[in-house]
């Protein structure tokens, strides 16, 4: 039975999915782009704002607390159902952590500002946890790529509604007023939640939680390691996204010290950045299925490197829009690209018994630079300059490459049949 548009449009469920993907998108930029940009308005110094990296780390760790949200009842609206009452739980308190973040005064207090971020960033991984679980049961199967677009078009509106949104809202009223704007934004997934339906739940086994942690974490992983290569595999996921972890994380500051304006880099960087990054997703799941991902990864890796002399362009040429245009235009066309092969093959290595634990730890692993390395990119940046600095980021994903190269040796991928689909909404 095929996906007709009178069915879609009928079926309220994947606008729920739109919904939720809009209320998981929201507190992203919050706790990064939107927070550095804040700070570096402060006069925070470059090391101080590279370590907010670390404030994101909840991101990848929650597959930690994801069994005590999988098997426990909600605190709140039990009434609601284990997902719909998690969801409605959560989403509130998250609200209402935005509306407090905004509240705090980096200048004179960045640790306040800094330690709600976290409690943001909690909330938002944790929310992420059920939208996720809601979104794999409430769909029929044959449903779920159409789903998962619905949720990646609803997360990508957040993005430029949060990022660029609180960047005018910001410059015109002030960032208190830009927070519990986004803190508002919420409301859509909880509305989304209290109109949905409660999916149905399978039944589960009693299980002492040690076996509990040990199905969720354990034979997952163990399942993992007996494949060839497994470490090098980790390592490759793990180094993927090193170079424009470091550099993403000096995005703000850098922006700032060139003299862009708040809505200028609003326009640019995150209006024409958004529509950049969905067209080279297009582009990079073409390649995959002309190509195959293993190909297309070490490809599209290489174009992802490359831009990132973006940012030395626009370093020696300063206060420059259009040299800012093409500089965003091509560093987000090409992490569009590179994502779509990149979330292709950390879904092809999962084991389909253990398929949402494994994504979750490996996308969990991937975030790693980002949330660690990250951190240490403003030192790096006050100690080189900006044009040494973005050179570095650039090398840094020469490890990658370099052990992509060794699996696609080791371990030649088939070539796809012509007859399949990528899935669009993937990237």
């Amino acid at each position: 039975m095929r996906l007709t548009l009178p069915a879609i449009a009928n079926d309220r469920r994947f606008l729920i999915m739109l919904a939720l993907g809009f209320s998981s998108g929201v507190p992203l930029p919050l706790t990064a782009f939107v927070l550095r940009q804040w700070m570096s308005e402060t006069g925070i110094d470059l090391t101080a704002i590279g370590l907010t990296a670390l404030v994101g780390l909840s991101y990848s760790l929650k597959f930690l607390w994801s069994p005590l949200i999988d098997h426990s009842a909600p605190p709140l609206f039990r009434a609601w159902g284990r997902r719909r009452g998690w969801l409605a739980s959560i989403q509130p308190v998250l609200a209402l952590a935005i509306l407090a973040m905004g509240f705090t005064n980096p200048a004179t207090a960045p640790e306040v500002t800094v330690a709600v971020a976290v409690l943001v960033a909690f909330l938002s991984a944790s929310q992420d946890i059920v939208v996720d679980a809601f979104r794999i049961e409430i769909l029929e199967e044959r449903q779920q790529g159409l789903g998962l677009a619905y949720y990646v078009w609803g997360y990508r509106g957040a993005l430029l509604a949060a990022n660029a949104g609180a960047l005018t809202v910001a410059n015109f009223v002030g960032w208190t007023a830009a927070f519990a704007y986004c803190a508002a934004l919420v409301g859509v997934g909880f509305l989304a939640v209290a109109l949905a339906a409660e999916p149905a739940a399978a039944p589960r086994p009693a299980l002492a939680w040690a076996a509990r942690m040990r199905a969720a974490v354990v034979d997952p992983f163990a399942d993992f390691t007996r494949r060839p290569y497994w470490l090098a595999i980790l390592l490759f996921i793990a180094l993927f996204k090193l170079g424009e972890a470091l550099a993403g994380v000096m995005t703000a500051p850098f922006y700032r010290e060139m003299g862009f304006s708040r809505v200028e880099v609003a326009a640019v960087g995150s209006v024409f950045g958004l529509f950049a990054t969905l067209l080279g997703a297009l582009a990079g799941g073409w390649l995959v299925v002309r190509i195959g991902t293993a190909r297309a990864l070490v490809l599209t890796g290489m174009t992802q490197m490359l831009s990132n002399l973006m940012y030395v362009a626009l370093a020696h040429a300063g206060h420059d829009m259009p040299m800012l245009w093409a500089q965003v235009g091509v560093e987000n066309f090409t992490d569009g690209l590179a994502d779509a092969a990149f979330v292709t093959y950390l879904s092809s290595l999962t084991t389909r018994a253990f398929t949402a634990t494994q994504y979750a730890l490996l996308s969990s692993l991937a975030a790693v630079p980002l949330r660690t390395l990250g951190a240490s990119s403003g030192s790096l940046a006050a100690w080189l300059g900006w044009p040494d600095f973005f050179l570095l980021t650039t090398a840094a994903a020469l490890p990658a490459m370099a052990i992509m190269l060794f699996l696609l040796v080791r371990l030649p991928p088939a070539r796809p049949a012509p007859e399949h689909a990528w899935p669009a909404s993937e990237a």
